[in-house]
């Protein structure tokens, strides 16, 4: 049985460090955590909201029939049952949300935090202090949502568009039934809805014809409001769908494209064969790791994502490739005197993971060990030592294979 040194065993915060960069690799949790999830369950609060309020919204059906244009809105029946429409409405906009943040949309999840805080006090308004199911349920996505915020910063065309529509169609519908209720109040009298629409139209266009005039205070008053909202909605509306579509070309163009920030990662620097077999070989076990080089590769042998230029010795550069927070740094160049240079940087930061430098020189050694680094691993010196146990006709024994692999700690320990 060959015994692992106890060097190489990482501490149980580093090992809970590692199982967490593991896991969503493993689990692929980029492709579906947390949009998903959070979709689902906006969707299901629309779902509960509508259905909590739908008894109570057929009480409206029968007074529609009462429903004429008067001059005040103090005037109007209908206004006292309408108790239950903002908890529809806001149901039916959840719904159209949660298409939103499967696509980590920026905008639906802003939307989706203002009606859930909405819903929230409507369902505490309506079951005072009891804690339904359905209010946890409520702060539950309120409280995830603030949570996951960082995973919905995208600001796509559909989610501009969905808004655009959404926004339209709203303003639209608050435009003509606000109309044809205040009828009365204009000069002449708006009687049927498809003047309200007209006048609707009119008057969101800033078009103004002026064959329709508000008359009553609060036909004035709606009137403004119309306008105010329009011109808002419409510029809104325009930039949502705009700006997506500028401001990736812009910041592309301007920045580059942006590389994720790596933690808890092994931080790979070289460019060598040793380097390659060591970078599958973690990603093959969904071990995050970052090749740092000078140059970029004539043949790029990692995925893109996981490569960086620069100058390993710079501190700069270490702190830009997450030197501070990788679980390990491997200085694996081909030039000896470079790796420890590398390791001098890495002890500089005072980095919480191991270090490892590779040696090709037999006679550098001792003077590695001198840096402290924590593995050194000899590949030249451990061919040799291989090749003579072998012609000596000494027995190959793991723990002897292992210890010659990696000298640093073993032989020092011997010293």
């Amino acid at each position: 049985m060959i015994r692992i040194p106890d060097v190489l065993k990482l501490s149980l915060r580093q090992r809970f460090f590692r199982f967490l960069a593991k896991a969503p690799v493993v689990l692929h949790l980029d492709v579906w955590f947390p949009q998903i999830p959070m979709a689902v369950a906006v969707g299901l609060l629309g779902v509960l909201a509508i259905l909590d309020a739908l008894p109570h919204l057929i009480q409206l059906f029968p007074e529609l029939t009462d429903l004429a244009p008067s001059t005040s809105l103090t005037q109007v029946p209908l206004l006292s049952a309408l108790g239950t429409v903002p908890e529809v409405v806001a149901g039916f906009v959840l719904l159209l949300m949660a298409f939103g943040l499967l696509f980590r949309s920026r905008f639906a999840w802003a939307i989706t935090l203002v009606l859930a805080a909405a819903m929230l006090a409507i369902l505490w308004h309506h079951y005072g202090d009891v804690w339904s199911g359905v209010i946890i349920f409520n702060a539950v996505i309120l409280v995830s949502l603030l949570l996951f915020r960082r995973h919905f910063a995208r600001s796509s065309l559909a989610a501009g568009t969905l808004f655009a529509a959404i926004s339209i169609l709203l303003l639209m519908s608050y435009a003509v039934l606000g109309s044809y209720v205040l009828g009365a109040g204009f000069s002449p009298p708006i009687k049927n809805l498809v003047s309200a629409l007209y006048f609707a139209v009119v008057t969101m266009s800033t078009v103004g014809y002026g064959d329709i005039v508000p008359k009553s205070e609060d036909a004035r008053l709606f009137v403004i409001s119309i306008i105010i909202l329009g011109i808002t909605v419409f510029a809104t509306s325009i930039s949502a769908v705009v700006v997506p579509l500028v401001n990736g070309r812009m910041q592309h163009l301007l920045m580059g494209e942006k590389k994720r920030a790596h933690r808890n990662h092994y931080l790979i620097i070289g460019d060598n064969a040793l380097a390659q077999n060591t970078y599958r070989a973690l990603r093959a076990r969904h071990l995050p790791a970052l090749v740092l080089v000078p140059v970029t590769p004539e043949h790029v042998w990692m995925a893109k994502e996981d490569l960086m230029i620069g100058d390993a010795t710079d501190l700069d550069v270490l702190r830009k490739a997450g030197a501070e927070c990788a679980l390990g740094v491997l200085a694996l160049r081909v030039v000896d005197s470079e790796n420890a240079f590398i390791v001098l940087a890495a002890k500089e930061l005072a980095i919480p993971g191991k270090t490892v430098a590779a040696v090709q020189d037999g006679k550098n050694l001792e003077r590695l060990r001198q840096l402290g680094v924590d593995l050194i691993i000899s590949p030249e010196v451990l061919g040799s030592e291989l090749l003579a146990l072998t012609l000596s006709g000494e027995e190959l024994v793991g723990d002897t294979i292992v210890t010659k692999l990696f000298t640093a700690k073993a032989e020092g320990a011997e010293a």
